[in-house]
């Protein structure tokens, strides 16, 4: 399934990466995406699978959710937005939560819209 629209890309997004399965969050990132995390960057699908699986290994069960979306452009091959996230789990056994900002930048391909970059802080 492909994203028509980064808005659309963005929901599925959101979406993948709450099944907690890298694959499902893959094809929404392009291959030399570079992220800025608060504690690291990293790029590239095999570094970012290792990122997130480690996030979710030790974040269990956790739910995120991104809202107050503010696209700041959108052309045709191209796209940007901020928005607020929340995120909620079990960090051993013991539920937690947390909220901090993103900024997203899609690219349009042959396969439909992608995350090029990714940046979150707290």
């Amino acid at each position: 399934m492909f994203a028509s629209s980064p808005q659309e890309a963005l929901k599925m997004y959101e979406e993948a990466t709450n099944t907690h399965e890298f694959e499902n969050v893959r094809r929404l990132i392009r291959e030399d995406a570079i992220y800025y995390f608060s504690n690291a960057t990293v790029q590239g699908h095999k570094p970012l699978k290792e990122f997130f699986e480690k996030t979710w290994d030790y974040i269990r069960d956790e739910v995120y959710k991104i809202h107050d979306v503010q696209w700041l452009t959108i052309g045709e091959s191209n796209a940007a937005c901020v928005y607020k996230f929340q995120w909620s789990g079990l960090i051993d056994g013991v539920y937690k939560e947390g909220k901090g900002r993103g900024t997203n930048v899609f690219e349009k391909d042959d396969e439909g819209w992608k995350v090029v970059h990714e940046h979150l802080s707290s």
